[in-house]
């Protein structure tokens, strides 16, 4: 922590006063030119999100992010912070991080006409110079612009006429800082009017009180499409005084989403080195979200987010977890039958149309699942045909005879050595995944027999009874 100065000794430093706005773009120019990353972990927006961003910096713009949930628009309001000088000096004391060279409070302008030079000066970090609201109906004027306090009036004995009476909002607080407004269009539109001043002319007016605060804000909006959202909208008078507008997307391909998924799934060092988790089982996670924004029985206006991949993650790492907790090993690998753990995952994470909420948000995110499996499956195996030609055998015949006489069941509590022996008695399926799975790992062999024979059963080939203990299949 910085050691607070006079204001002499900060003249003296040589300090420049900057707007938050000149001091952003001297930052993000300075990484361009030294190519340093900028908005680190924002995957897939390399090319599209982050360029528009960067203009919008340059240009001195209040920026509104609209896209649907789970599409990282808070995230990169956070990234913001590290375009900000690490540490801000302000004149000590004050509410409202009064810049010492432009003073706009009251108690910033008494303290520096008293003290002039010897006004002590105070250093606030880039980290507390980060605002963030959530817009609900509830929130008033009060709550982001200030209003009159009348306990402060009375224990200091002024009218309510003087300035020093006012309590101020977060907004003012958030003078010389990132100010971002979460979901802007929950927002009543009369409290939207009240930010109108603020963005233009960058000044508040507190209860009528005539007096000007020429707040330097740098504000951050993020809203849902108005159209995909039937809790509000945004004025339009207040969009017109937002300088750029931007597109936030969904990750374009199965790779890019993979890797938000492994940046913010919760999972410890040491539950990854016990549990492998084939790229397979990654790819195919990925995958059902992908399946889930594309399906009639989910909202597409109300999207998928990415938060669905994320928590089913960590929902599959609970279920292998589990398992060698209740086995006593120490290694275990992801299976298909554990999926079945990551139906919470997609049921609390998508908008069901009135199709979709026919057939039941569970029963959904199990044909979710399904339908991720069978694209998967045909990335590497030959597709299964519907009809079965008398005399013409396909790839899937013998493993089809195989369980015309056989059961097989498959626990979710066995450790690997059995589970992995019950695939391979199989033998016709052991024999095909090794006929178009040749270079596959070990690992992910086992795990294609597994999809093998849950395709067939979605093709209605075989027979798949499921319980809480145990998967069969005939």
């Amino acid at each position: 922590m910085k050691q607070d100065i006079t204001f002499k000794e900060l003249k003296q430093s040589g300090y420049i006063d900057r707007s938050i706005s000149q001091e952003m773009q001297a930052n993000l120019t300075q990484k361009l030119k030294a190519k340093l990353p900028v908005f680190e972990g924002l995957w897939g927006y390399e090319d599209s999100v982050i360029p528009q961003l960067k203009k919008a910096i340059l240009a001195g713009h209040h920026i509104n992010l609209l896209g649907l949930r789970g599409q990282a628009k808070t995230r990169i309001a956070r990234n913001m912070i590290e375009l900000l000088d690490e540490y801000m000096p302000i004149v000590k004391g004050s509410e409202i991080n009064d810049s010492p060279f432009k003073p706009i409070s009251k108690y910033a302008k008494d303290l520096l006409a008293t003290h002039g030079d010897d006004t002590p000066i105070a250093w606030v970090h880039r980290s507390n110079r980060f605002f963030e609201k959530l817009a609900t109906p509830d929130v008033n004027v009060s709550d982001l612009i200030g209003d009159i306090d009348p306990i402060k009036a009375a224990t200091l004995k002024l009218p309510y006429s003087d300035e020093r009476v006012l309590h101020y909002g977060m907004i003012p607080r958030a003078n010389r800082s990132i100010f971002v407004i979460n979901e802007l269009p929950d927002l009543q539109a009369r409290i939207q009017v009240s930010l109108f001043n603020i963005l233009q002319e960058g000044d508040v007016q507190i209860r009528g009180f005539q007096l000007r605060m020429p707040l330097d804000i740098q504000f951050i909006f993020t809203a849902n499409p108005e159209d995909y959202t039937n809790r509000g909208s945004i004025v339009t008078p207040l969009k017109d005084r937002i300088g750029s507008q931007i597109f936030t997307h969904y990750p374009q391909s199965i790779a890019l989403a993979r890797k938000i998924t492994e940046q913010e799934a919760r999972i410890s060092a040491q539950d990854k080195e016990a549990i492998f988790v084939g790229n397979i089982a990654k790819d195919l996670l990925e995958q059902v979200a992908f399946t889930a924004r594309n399906s009639e029985y989910v909202d597409a206006k109300s999207g998928v987010s990415a938060r669905l991949t994320i928590s089913a993650m960590e929902n599959l790492m609970a279920a292998a977890k589990l398992r060698l907790i209740e086995t006593g090993t120490d290694k275990t690998a992801i299976r298909l039958v554990d999926f079945a753990s990551i139906v919470p995952a997609i049921t609390g994470k998508i908008e069901l149309v009135y199709e979709g909420e026919q057939e039941g948000a569970a029963e959904v995110a199990q044909l979710l699942i399904d339908k991720a499996i069978l694209t998967e499956f045909e990335k590497i195996f030959p597709k299964i045909p519907k009809l079965e030609k008398e005399g013409v055998k396909t790839p899937y015949t013998d493993v089809i005879k195989w369980f015309n006489s056989k059961l097989l069941e498959l626990n979710y509590t066995d450790p690997d050595e059995d589970f992995n022996a019950s695939l391979r008695e199989i033998t016709p399926l052991v024999k095909l995944v090794e006929e178009y799975g040749a270079k596959l790992a070990a690992q992910e062999k086992l795990f294609c027999m597994e999809m093998v024979i849950w395709t067939l059963a979605i093709h209605k080939k075989i027979d798949k009874m499921n319980t809480e203990k145990f998967l069969s299949f005939q």
